[in-house]
C-alpha cells in the first residue's frame, strides 16, 4: 500500500519545476522531504495531492492512477497540513477541525454524533481541547498549525502529507507533533512532511529524499542518506557533525 511516483514531472501552469521523481509513501513509515526553499517541495507535495496535475510520468494510490479518484474518494484517503495561515473567517477551532469529516458526509449535512465525536478526540490527541470554543482566528500561530494537524486527522485518512508543520512551533510543540507523526507510522499511516531541519529527519523519519532544483539528489534510508556531504550539497553550504556521549549525531550549519 503506497502513495508512488514514478518517472514524474511536476509544476503550475506552463512551468515545469521539476521532474525524474521516484518516491513512495509507504503504510507504516514516515518520509522526510528536505532541500532549500524556492525548489519545489510544496508544488511536488501538491502534485502528490493531485491538487495540481503531474506534467508527466505516473502517479498512483494503492496501484490505482491518482487521477481517477474523484474529490470525495482522495479526502477520506490523504490528508494534508498546509503551512499555517491567519484564516478569514472566526470559526471557533472546534468548527475548523470538524471541517475534517466533510470528507465522510455530504458537506450540508448536520454533523453525526461520531463526527463530533472524532473532532474531540483529535483535540484532546494534539492537547488543543482547551482551544474548541477559541476563535481560529485569534490564536496564535503555532497554535493554528495544530488545529490544522488535528483537522487533518479528523479525516481519518490512511496518508497523511505535511507541509513543514512544526515552521512555526515553540520547541516544545515541535516535538509533539513529531511524536505525533511517529506514532501515526506505528498506527500504519504513510506520513509525509517536508523539513529544513535535518535532525527531525534524522530522528523521526525512516526515509528521506533530498530535493534541489526540482530534482531528487538522493532518496533512501534518513540513517545512510544523512551525511554532511549531501547536506552540503543539498543546501550549497558547509554542515557539520556533531557527536553526544551517547553516539547520537547531529548536524550544525558550518
Amino acid at each position: 500500500m503506497s502513495l508512488a511516483a514514478s518517472a514524474l514531472a511536476y509544476g503550475h501552469g506552463s512551468r515545469e519545476v521539476g521532474c525524474d521523481i521516484e518516491l513512495a509513501i509507504r503504510s507504516g513509515e514516515v518520509m522526510a522531504l528536505l532541500g532549500p526553499n524556492g525548489h519545489g517541495k510544496t508544488t511536488l507535495l501538491k502534485t502528490l495531492l493531485g491538487l495540481l496535475p503531474a506534467k508527466g510520468g505516473q502517479l498512483t494510490l494503492d496501484s490505482r492512477a491518482l487521477a481517477t479518484f474523484s474529490i470525495g474518494e482522495r479526502a477520506r484517503v490523504l490528508g494534508y497540513v498546509p503551512q499555517a495561515h491567519a484564516g478569514t473567517f472566526a470559526f471557533s477551532v472546534a468548527e475548523v477541525v470538524l471541517m475534517g469529516r466533510t470528507a465522510h458526509g455530504d458537506l450540508f449535512s448536520a454533523p453525526s454524533a461520531r463526527d463530533r465525536a472524532t473532532t474531540q478526540a483529535m483535540l484532546e490527541r494534539l492537547g488543543i481541547e482547551r482551544l474548541a470554543q477559541r476563535p481560529y482566528t485569534e490564536i496564535s500561530g503555532g497554535e493554528r498549525q495544530l488545529v490544522l494537524i488535528a483537522r487533518a486527522l479528523a479525516q481519518q485518512p490512511r496518508y497523511i502529507v505535511l507541509d513543514e508543520p512544526t515552521a512555526s512551533l515553540d520547541f516544545g510543540n515541535q516535538g509533539k507533533v513529531m511524536a505525533q507523526m511517529r506514532r501515526l507510522a506505528d498506527e500504519g499511516l504513510g506520513v509525509l512532511f517536508t523539513t529544513h531541519d535535518p535532525n527531525q529527519a534524522l530522528r523521526y523519519a525512516d526515509r528521506v529524499m533530498l530535493l534541489r532544483d526540482g530534482r531528487s539528489l538522493g532518496s533512501g534510508p534518513a540513517a545512510a542518506l544523512l551525511t554532511s556531504a549531501n547536506l552540503a550539497a543539498l543546501y550549497g553550504s558547509v554542515v557539520e557533525t556533531v557527536r553526544d556521549a551517547d553516539g547520537r549525531l547531529a548536524f550544525l550549519p558550518g
